[in-house]
């Protein structure tokens, strides 16, 4: 029973926070930077701690660039606002994800100005065969470690981990919580404290300062990511930007926004 606890608990954070750290906050928003080197091992990470799940930094960062500038229209990718329900939400947005990453879909080229790209890579970690050899590999974790069966309604969580952070997020966050800054959208914040989601909680926060990489803004809130960036920054592996300059940015919007 432990074995199994702490795998899902190490799949379910590790696999969350390259989603926030390496897809989100960098792939999407260029939150900081990185050499080309640690790039290509962020996206080998990626694949590991995602596995069956995997999304490509292409895909997702552009489709999330594309749901920051058309926030709860009918352009959206994934609204709440303009699906049924919440399957019916993500079903939409692995359509939409996957015509991008297979570049089937025509993309405003203002949306991919450096999105990290590694198509190769993408469509070898994005096969069915691949994605099921992870599920084999989580399945026979369980058959091992798992002292009964009810243990094994688990696996649905891990093979579709990825669409279930996404869920969490782009349907709760947009329905319920509280809103700290009044946007055009209906962005919320869906926890005071987000030990669950690693930062990406603080969802109204966000849209409003989308480049920001600490998603957190009142004194109580902390972004369990952004301490791990913090870290990596100062040891080198990547650069946050010029605090002066970040500072500028954010108290412009600080004066126009409205605290509540």
């Amino acid at each position: 029973m432990t074995a199994i606890l702490i795998f899902f608990v190490l799949h379910w954070y590790g696999s969350l926070f390259f989603q926030t750290f390496f897809l989100h906050r960098y792939a999407a928003h260029k939150a900081f930077t990185m050499s080309p080197t640690w790039e290509k091992i962020f996206y080998v990470l990626t694949f590991i701690f995602q596995g069956s799940n995997y999304l490509s930094a292409y895909g997702y960062g552009v489709m999330h660039r594309m749901h920051h500038a058309f926030a709860d229209t009918e352009e959206d990718p994934h609204s709440p606002k303009y699906s049924t329900g919440i399957f019916d939400m993500m079903w939409k947005t692995k359509t939409f994800y996957s015509a991008i990453r297979r570049r089937t879909a025509v993309v405003d080229p203002k949306f991919t100005v450096n999105v990290p790209d590694w198509k190769a890579f993408d469509d070898f970690a994005s096969q069915g065969w691949v994605r099921l050899v992870w599920g084999a590999l989580y399945t026979l974790f369980y058959i091992y470690f798992a002292p009964s069966w009810i243990w094994f309604l688990l696996l649905p969580v891990h093979f579709l981990m990825s669409p279930i952070h996404g869920a969490i997020i782009n349907w709760f966050a947009h329905k319920i919580g509280y809103i700290t800054f009044k946007v055009k959208d209906t962005s919320r914040n869906l926890m005071p404290v987000d030990v669950f989601m690693m930062g990406e909680g603080f969802h109204n926060n966000h849209h409003t300062y989308g480049n920001r990489a600490n998603f957190a803004f009142k004194w109580y809130e902390i972004d369990p990511t952004y301490q791990v960036i913090k870290l990596l920054n100062l040891i080198g592996i990547i650069q946050l930007p010029k605090e002066k300059a970040a500072a500028k940015v954010f108290l412009k919007k600080k004066e126009m926004a409205n605290v509540s």
